[in-house]
C-alpha cells in the first residue's frame, strides 16, 4: 500500500503556509491531533497525579498513556520508559548517574559520528572523574564508522559505549548491534543515541542492544521534551540524586518535579498518529507503527533517490557527503567555491526551508574537513511531497546558475 501524502498533509495546519519544510532532522511539523491533544489536557481538568477526583486521574492516565505508546514505538518495557525534557537533558543526567563510580582506570568511548549530545556528557563525565576517553573514528571518504579496530577500542577497562542509531547530519545508519555486542562482551553498557533514527526506522531496543535508547518525539510529529528507554531491571539498579520526599519508585526516581502532563499527552498522541499513516491490516499499535514506518520509510528513499539523481546530473558543482550504504533520507552537501549559508538564504526566499550548519554534529563536521564552514542539510519528513523536492532543485539549480 503506498502512502497517501495528500491525505497526511491535510493532517498538518502548517503546512498551509506554503512552505516546503526539508528540515525535519531539527524538528518536524507537528499534526493538529497533537496540539488538540495537548490543549484538551491542559484546560481540562488537570491536577496533581492521585486518584481522588477526575482532575487528578487525568493526570495519572496521562503519564501511563505516555509510557505505553512510548513502549509500543521502541518495542520496550513501559516500566522502563523516563520522560526527560529532551534527549540531551537525558544524556546529561544519565552521564552523571552512571559515572558514579568511573575512575582512572576505567574508559569510556565515544564516536566521530555522533550529534555533540552524545559525546561532550561522557567526555566531560570522564574529565571529571578521571576516566579516559576512546574514539571510534569515521571515514569521511564513506561517512561511515570505522570499526577495524573495534576490538582494540572497547577492552575490559571500557565501562560504557554510546554510539549514535543514525547521523543527524550524514544520515549514516552503523552497525550499532555489532558495537553493542563488543561492547558487552567486555561488561559494559551502551547508551544509543536515537533521535535520528526513531524518525526514519523501526525502532527495536533489544534487537539493537541498546542498555539504554533516547529520542524525541519533535522528530516525529510530536512535541518538545525527550525518552529514554531502558529495561526495568537497569533502572533498578541506578541511584540517582533526588528530593527526599520524591518517590523512589522506578522510572519516576529518574523524572524530576512535576511532569507536563499536556506534553505527555501530546507525544503519545504523535505516536497515535505515526501508528495511523499506513497500518494496513494492523490490529496492535506495535504492529500499525512498524506498517507505516515501512510506508513512509519505502517513500522517503523514493523521494531521496530523486534528489541523489538530480545532484548527480549537476556534477562535481555539488559534493554530497551522505554516502553511507545503510543512510536515512538526511543528505548533507556543499558547493563547489560557494557558501552553503548562502544556498540556505537563496532557497529561504523561495519559502523552501533547507537550513546549513553543522547542526550540533561538531565531530563527524570536523572529520569531513569541509572547504565550507557550513554544509547544506536537506531532510526528507513523511510530508514531504513529490512538489516540495521539485521547488528544492529547482531551487538548487538555479542558486548554482546565479
Amino acid at each position: 500500500m503506498s502512502l497517501d501524502v495528500a491525505r497526511l498533509r491535510a493532517g498538518f495546519p502548517s503546512l498551509a503556509s506554503g512552505i516546503a519544510h526539508f528540515d525535519g532532522p531539527g524538528g518536524t511539523q507537528t499534526p493538529s491531533v497533537v496540539g488538540q491533544a495537548i490543549a484538551d489536557t491542559l484546560t481540562g481538568p488537570l491536577s496533581n497525579r492521585g486518584t481522588s477526583v477526575a482532575s487528578e486521574q487525568r493526570a495519572e492516565d496521562a503519564v501511563a498513556a505516555f509510557r505505553s505508546a512510548a513502549a509500543d514505538l521502541l518495542g520496550a518495557d513501559p516500566r522502563g520508559i523516563v520522560f526527560g525534557r529532551s534527549a540531551t537533558q537525558l544524556s546529561y543526567d544519565f552521564s552523571k548517574h552512571l559515572s558514579r563510580d568511573w575512575g582512572p582506570g576505567n574508559e569510556v568511548v565515544v564516536t566521530r559520528l555522533d550529534h555533540d549530545s552524545n559525546v561532550r556528557p561522557w567526555v566531560q563525565a570522564a574529565e571529571r572523574t578521571g576516566a579516559t576517553v576512546r574514539w571510534i573514528e569515521i571515514d569521511p571518504a564513506t561517512a561511515e564508522l570505522d570499526l577495524s579496530t573495534l576490538d582494540d577500542v572497547v577492552t575490559e577497562r571500557t565501562r560504557l559505549v554510546a554510539v549514535t542509531a543514525a547521523s543527524n547530519l550524514l544520515g549514516t545508519v552503523p552497525p550499532v548491534r555489532t558495537v553493542a555486542d563488543r561492547a558487552h562482551a567486555v561488561g559494559a553498557l551502551v547508551y544509543v543515541d536515537g533521535v535520528h533514527y526513531t524518525a526514519h526506522r523501526t525502532v527495536d531496543v533489544a534487537a539493537l542492544g541498546a542498555d539504554f535508547f533516547a529520542c524525541s518525539p519533535y522528530k516525529f510529529l510530536g512535541p518538545h521534551c525527550g525518552i529514554l528507554a531502558a529495561s526495568p531491571e537497569l533502572l533498578e539498579s541506578i541511584r540517582p540524586d533526588k528530593l527526599l520526599p520524591s518517590t523512589n519508585v522506578v522510572p519516576e526516581r529518574f523524572e524530576f518535579g512535576t511532569l507536563p502532563y499536556e506534553i505527555m499527552a501530546g507525544a503519545t498522541a504523535a505516536i497515535n498518529a505515526l501508528a495511523a499513516i499506513d497500518p494496513g491490516s494492523a490490529t496492535t499499535r506495535r504492529e500499525q507503527l512498524i506498517a507505516s514506518a515501512a510506508s513512509v520509510h519505502d517513500r522517503e528513499i523514493t523521494l531521496r533517490s530523486r534528489i541523489e539523481q538530480a545532484l548527480a546530473e549537476l556534477g562535481p558543482l555539488v559534493e554530497l557527503h551522505s554516502r553511507a550504504s545503510d543512510r536515512t533520507a538526511t543528505l548533507f552537501m556543499t558547493f563547489s567555491g560557494r557558501s552553503s549559508v548562502d544556498a540556505a538564504a537563496f532557497l529561504a526566499q523561495r519559502d523552501v526551508l533547507a537550513p546549513a550548519g553543522s547542526f550540533y554534529a561538531i565531530e563527524p563536521f570536523i572529520a569531513l574537513a569541509l572547504a565550507d564552514d557550513a554544509g547544506l542539510r536537506v531532510g526528507v519528513a513523511p510530508y514531504t511531497s513529490d512538489d516540495d523536492v521539485d521547488r528544492l532543485l529547482d531551487g538548487l539549480r538555479e542558486f548554482l546558475a546565479s
